[in-house]
């Protein structure tokens, strides 16, 4: 590392070194360079996440208008780090598949800090990844076609997670999205009287 590289590298919480005397970096490491300028994704970027999987006819494919997937208090919102939103609830509620689809990914199967997550491709350049989550529900599996508010599973805290939440990420054509900046359906009010 030069000495012209910005001392806020070295400080910044989570930068770490292979050797902090030398500020050594580990060939393939991350390091995050405070007020750097991320490049533009390129046009045609791959899903990172899973296989974009299209639906055979007459099978279940998104509507491109998506419903908040969890009850709870937004305790983490999309920053460049974390373009992604945690929704926080103790109580454990269903995660719901925010619009229909076909699961990619049911599982922990890396080890990774996710934890136990369902990643679903929407069928329409969208996809959606849960994470977190306690259990994914029973019969869940890859290939699994889901309809829009069908329970996926339940709020957990599996994978580097500290506290029950559901990490929630938003991917258009592989790239992602902020969640919050989603535009929502309208809904219809409630009728008064059931």
């Amino acid at each position: 590392i030069s000495k012209s590289f910005p001392l806020k590298c070295f400080t910044f919480p989570f930068n770490t070194f292979a050797d902090d005397e030398t500020f050594a970096l580990a060939v393939g490491q991350t390091l995050v360079v405070p007020e750097g300028v991320m490049p533009e994704a390129p046009a045609s970027a791959k899903p990172r996440l899973g296989p974009r999987i299209t639906p055979d006819a007459g099978t279940i494919a998104g509507t491109g208008q998506f419903v908040w997937p969890a009850q709870g208090q937004i305790s983490q919102r999309p920053v460049w780090y974390h373009m992604a939103v945690d929704i926080a609830n103790r109580a454990a509620p269903d995660v719901l598949a925010a619009d229909s689809g076909t699961v990619v990914l049911a599982g922990f199967p890396d080890r990774s800090g996710y934890g136990n997550r369902v990643i679903i491709d929407h069928g329409n350049g969208f996809q959606t990844l849960y994470a977190h989550m306690s259990r994914y529900r029973a019969g869940l599996s890859v290939g699994s076609r889901v309809r829009q508010g069908q329970i996926i599973g339940y709020v957990g805290k599996t994978g580097l997670a500290t506290a029950p939440h559901l990490h929630y990420e938003f991917l258009v054509g592989g790239v992602h999205k902020n969640p919050v900046k989603v535009v929502l359906p309208r809904a219809n009010p409630m009728p008064k009287a059931l």
